[in-house]
């Protein structure tokens, strides 16, 4: 029965669907209660950390339906495009942005992919650098607050370390992601000049201008980093006011977004919202029965009896991280292996911050891994390009960003620093 299940889940079962019948198979192959899935389901709604969840992912769907996106185009154009590679900057900035409030760096082409890619190939931008840098450019973005993977992972690892919480998880994402965009931003710089754009002069005119017609949305990360980190506004009341502000500012203020549309974004985040609900309720029913049938535990003897050393454990886990980023989903990797690996990286002494860094980091590279990342499917679907040749123009962003994550993965101050 079980293989039925994995057969259908590969000819495109839902999820859920797929997650809820493996957990009801292995209940009643063990003879527990049924009853005790449904008491996941229930217990979720017991978790604080969760009013996140659909206010952030709201607010990230609003600003992706709207302009906001071309106004902070012309914002980061108008500071950086007198820079060589100064658009190729904007477009990975502009990227890792929409990523961290969407939480999805395949939302993250769809919304930019046809703003961005006729802009960088009318500046000049060569159009393998310019496919690589719209496919990868935003990939890290989920390290950044307030970035959905960021908080559920938080919500699946903090039963099994209570250091693991959403605000130590957006503190430790702060400087591996500033130094995932300089090296990209590095890289564009130098597409930049190996394709000689030509600049643009510094006017402090249309930055201004620029500035003025995003006034009501330049406050928005200050809102919500700033209330996190000074603690005047727990991650609840943070995401709340963001959704808030958002639907004001685009629906009533600058009136992009019509009624009659807001019902289809308000949809989409349900959807969204429900599926990755559903998703973690069925993943905690798998988890509490793996526990009851001591598998961590045997994971942990067969692991501890063939790798003793940290440094090859976390070359293991690398490996293995970057092969599940590109089969599944960040949302649905993180309820299935976030539960087995936590108590294994203990055993090595990695930090349990440190670790969700790691396993976030690398879930993101492996969205755009040639052949099978997610996102290149995505990105071949919206641009209109050949799969291999949008895996081709990713290739130098993928190997700066695993220079990045060995980086991540081996200097864990690097995570810690604005922790401990």
């Amino acid at each position: 029965m079980t293989w039925v299940v994995i057969a259908f889940a590969l000819l495109g079962l839902p999820m859920f669907v797929v997650f809820g019948a493996l957990a009801m198979i292995a209940y009643q192959s063990s003879g527990n209660d049924l009853v005790g899935i449904i008491g996941e389901l229930t217990r979720l709604t017991g978790m604080p950390m969760l009013q996140a969840l659909p206010m952030f992912a709201l607010a990230g769907y609003v600003l992706a339906g709207s302009r906001a996106s071309e106004r902070l185009l012309r914002i980061t154009r108008a500071a950086f495009g007198w820079m060589p590679g100064g658009l190729a900057m904007v477009c990975i900035v502009l990227c890792t942005f929409m990523t961290a409030f969407t939480g999805a760096s395949g939302v993250t082409i769809v919304a930019l992919g046809g703003l961005l890619l006729p802009a960088l190939l009318k500046d000049g931008y060569r159009e393998k650098a310019a496919l690589g840098l719209v496919t990868s450019g935003g990939n890290m973005g989920v390290l950044f607050a307030p970035s959905l993977p960021l908080i559920l992972y938080a919500i699946i690892a903090q039963p099994i370390s209570s250091e693991v919480t959403i605000d130590a998880l957006f503190r430790a994402g702060v400087l591996p992601g500033l130094l995932a965009v300089g090296v990209l931003c590095g890289y564009g710089v130098w597409a930049g000049i190996h394709a000689r754009i030509p600049r643009h002069p510094f006017a402090l005119r249309e930055l201004g201008s620029a500035l003025w017609e995003s006034k009501w949305e330049l406050p928005l990360p200050f809102v919500v980093l700033g209330g996190i980190y000074s603690g005047v506004l727990v991650v609840s009341d943070a995401a709340v006011i963001t959704a808030a502000y958002v639907l004001v500012v685009e629906v009533l203020i600058y009136r992009e977004i019509p009624l009659r549309r807001l019902t289809v974004i308000i949809r989409d985040t349900v959807v969204l919202v429900g599926g990755v609900l559903l998703i973690l309720g069925m993943g905690m029913a798998i988890t509490n029965f793996l526990i009851l049938e001591e598998v961590p535990q045997l994971i942990l003897n067969w692991v501890g009896t063939r790798i003793q050393n940290p440094i090859t454990f976390l070359i293991a886990l690398n490996c293995f991280l970057l092969m599940v980023g590109c089969i599944m989903d960040i949302y649905t990797a993180t309820v299935v292996i976030v539960p087995l690996l936590a108590p294994l990286a203990v055993q090595y002494d990695i930090d349990p911050v440190h670790l969700a860094i790691i396993f976030l980091a690398n879930l993101a590279i492996g969205y755009s891994t040639p052949p099978v990342g997610m996102n290149l499917f995505i990105a071949a679907m919206r641009l209109n390009k050949p799969l291999m040749k949008l895996a081709a123009a990713s290739l130098a962003l993928m190997g700066l960003m695993l220079g990045v994550l060995l980086l991540i993965t081996y200097w864990p101050a690097l995570s810690l620093a604005l922790v401990k």
